[in-house]
């Protein structure tokens, strides 16, 4: 699962990335969390013929989707992740993948690795980020949510597949990455049924992502700076960025929401 993630790229950077005509100015985030507000990226259907700009938006919605036909969201679970061997078939994601998908904007996600209980060792954090730098898109799905009050709310959840051989010493599932040049037909709901983009839910190449140990401070929701990402220190030494399939098996945006 990816339950905690981050958001470090400037707006510009953002922007050029998606394709965005435009975007609000936002701050990097470290630690973001579940049932925060999270930057998502949505729409990729020609306004008319003739006219090739692209109308994806870039807007706010609560991480943790709540299907419209939720009566009371405190008593239904918080949905975060989506399986994407499933989402097509589960009623409470089924309309979305038919006709909600978006992109969450991303500059790469923390895991655990969770040894055996017998052992009593403590989890290790990890920060996986793509190995060139830069921002990720993760595959997501959006839903509008109608309280009985008459409120709205934008909800979405993440994507995720099974973990590639990198990522899997550390954790065995993990977001699935949509690829800049397949944007287009992922966000695509008019033309392009699930079927017709179920190729793209596929893991990353184990090449893709570099797996950086990490401090437990990440487990605090409440901790937001950039230590967070620093290196673990051991013996005297950074432990330097490094991939996964080496580890051993042993603000101001919350205010918007």
């Amino acid at each position: 699962m990816c339950g905690r993630f981050s958001l470090t790229a400037t707006p510009e950077e953002v922007q050029d990335f998606f394709g965005l005509e435009e975007i609000d100015d936002f701050p990097p985030r470290y630690n973001i969390a579940p049932t925060q507000p999270v930057l998502i990226v949505a729409g990729d259907v020609p306004r008319e013929t003739g006219d090739n700009r692209s109308n994806r938006r870039a807007f706010l919605a609560r991480w943790g989707l709540i299907p419209s036909w939720v009566k009371d969201p405190n008593d239904f679970p918080l949905l975060i992740n989506a399986r994407s061997e499933t989402a097509a078939e589960k009623n409470s994601f089924r309309a979305s993948m038919r006709h909600r998908r978006i992109l969450f904007a991303a500059s790469g996600f923390y895991e655990w690795h969770r040894p055996a209980k017998e052992t009593r060792q403590k989890s290790t954090a990890y920060w996986i980020r793509p190995a060139n730098g830069g921002i990720v898109a993760f595959a997501g799905l959006l839903e509008n949510y109608l309280s009985a009050d008459g409120g709205e709310m934008d909800t979405c959840a993440i994507l995720t597949v099974a973990a590639n051989d990198a990522i899997s010493p550390i954790h065995n599932r993990m977001p699935v990455v949509i690829h800049p040049e397949d944007f287009a037909r992922w966000l695509d709901c008019k033309d392009q049924e699930p079927r017709q983009v179920a190729d793209l839910l596929k893991p990353a190449p184990n090449d893709f992502f570099e797996a950086i140990e990490v401090s437990d401070k990440v487990n605090k929701v409440a901790n937001t700076g950039a230590e967070l990402q620093d290196p673990v220190v051991k013996s005297g030494r950074s432990t330097d960025s490094k991939s996964a399939k080496n580890v051993s098996d042993d603000t101001d945006q919350l205010k918007l929401i």
